[in-house]
């Protein structure tokens, strides 16, 4: 049997489907959840929830879940560990316990979807496929060999989803993407995905991304920079997709404290680099990173920093030293290299 029928099968078994997305879930995320809540549906279970965790803060997050009025609710650690006989657990976008989510390590997974580099992904059902350039692309293939029927506002996210995992298809789009995208073309809401694509940007998101291109340093054809603390934590990505194209920059790392947490976001367009694997190995003992090799994130609770100093500008410093040393150790950058370059202008 297929992909699709293994899990319309599995899921006919249910009585009832939790749905975790991962920490600040993307639209591939959400879209991903949803569509598995409807092929869920068609399948009988009746009663289904989406978790999620951390914020949905980027405006482009926040106008999927307006727009299409999705159902979420933050993350209830009782809806994963007190399961009863019946009730499903499924990952969409991630598939590890305690990687990138609240679900404690060890806990039983029924159902993982993803398209993210991982190693010994385990549940009843998995679908990981690290060829393919959004769990958006895997769903929408479910849907046409089940025969789903999806609204125009299904159809809307997950054209959306694809869209933006792959930054208009000019990141990791594969075969499978423009398929995915030729069939949903048709079901889509045409005004509604521009909404989806042009919302509006928040005051904060813009001072983040300033203070980003300010703080720049590069390193050769490495640029990193930080943006302090910021209540904006998806603007880091946006900071570094923009730092990415400037001239003679392939590869760029972005970080700053958000909450209790310091976040990064890495780019590049380097095929020497692997900015997933960058990450992992830099911050994988105080914290978690990783992703693909052209973007990733990682995110290191503050801890023993926070214990140095209540001064909050010596605490940006701190951070910075340590992740700056950390990311060029990692990449066997030398700090007095002839081609550092501070950007302070």
């Amino acid at each position: 049997m297929s992909a699709a029928t293994d899990l319309r099968d599995l899921l006919a078994d249910g009585e009832e489907l939790t749905i975790v997305c991962h920490n600040n879930p993307d639209p591939d995320c959400l879209a991903s959840a949803l569509v598995l809540g409807r092929i869920a549906a068609d399948a009988g279970i009746d009663e289904r929830r989406i978790l999620y965790s951390g914020d949905i803060s980027h405006q482009q997050n926040r106008a999927l879940v307006n727009l299409l009025d999705i159902d979420l609710h933050e993350f209830d650690p009782a809806a994963v560990q007190d399961r009863e006989p019946g009730s499903l657990l499924a990952f969409v976008d991630h598939a590890l316990p305690g990687f990138n989510n609240r679900v404690p390590e060890g806990t039983p997974i029924d159902v993982v979807v993803d398209h993210h580099p991982a190693e010994d992904v385990e549940a009843r059902f998995v679908d990981h496929r690290e060829d393919v350039g959004a769990t958006a692309t895997i769903v929408t293939e479910y849907v046409r060999e089940l025969g789903t029927d999806i609204d125009d506002r299904l159809a809307t996210a997950l054209l959306f989803a694809i869209r933006r995992e792959t930054l208009g298809f000019l990141r990791g789009a594969t075969t499978a993407e423009y398929e995915a995208a030729a069939y949903l073309h048709g079901l889509a809401d045409g005004d509604l995905l521009r909404q989806l694509s042009n919302p509006a940007v928040s005051s904060a998101t813009v001072d983040a991304i300033a203070d980003a291109i300010e703080n720049r340093t590069v390193f050769g054809s490495v640029l990193l920079s930080n943006v302090g603390r910021t209540s904006e934590r998806d603007a880091l990505p946006q900071a570094a997709d923009y730092l990415a194209t400037l001239e003679g920059v392939g590869t760029t790392f972005v970080f700053g404290i958000v909450g209790d947490a310091i976040q990064m976001s890495g780019r590049t367009t380097d095929s020497r680099v692997n900015v997933g694997s960058v990450l992992e190995d830099a911050f994988s003992d105080t914290g978690s990173g990783g992703g693909h090799r052209e973007m990733a994130g990682a995110e290191v609770p503050l801890g023993i920093f926070a214990d140095y100093t209540d001064d909050d500008s010596r605490l940006v410093d701190i951070v910075e030293q340590v992740v700056t040393a950390r990311l060029l150790a990692t990449m066997n950058i030398d700090r007095d290299t002839d081609d550092h370059e501070a950007e302070d202008d």
